[in-house]
């Protein structure tokens, strides 16, 4: 249930910009969704149809790229991508280290592009 409130940032978001560039219709939007997230694709798009409804963005297609674990070894600075299932046993590749680690991306979400007319 959290794409709620999410969706309606965006949504927000969206209508914001299109107003500022006097957008007559909002066609597709590009998300950037990190694999942390836990954000599920079905249910933002099901979230925007019902929010956008009667709004210049009514029937706009989600376009969702999903944004890799990315965790930087606090020891050596390696970066490595990772799986979702991978968290908790992560041992770096470059110097062996496995308990001290950064999280460079997974957790984001952001508008990537707007198509409008």
């Amino acid at each position: 249930m959290h794409e709620l409130p999410v969706t309606e940032h965006i949504l927000n978001i969206v209508l914001k910009h299109a107003e500022r560039n006097r957008v007559q219709r909002v066609v597709s939007i590009t998300l950037t969704i990190g694999d942390l997230s836990e954000l599920e694709n079905e249910w933002i798009q099901h979230y925007f149809d019902y929010l956008s409804k009667d709004t210049i963005a009514a029937g706009a297609k989600l376009h969702i790229e999903r944004m890799p674990i990315v965790i930087r070894c606090n020891a050596c600075g390696q970066t490595e991508s990772i799986r979702k299932d991978q968290l908790g046993q992560i041992t770096c590749s470059k110097c062996g280290k496995s308990d001290d680690f950064s999280l460079v991306s997974g957790r984001e979400y952001y508008i990537k592009e707007m198509e409008a007319q």
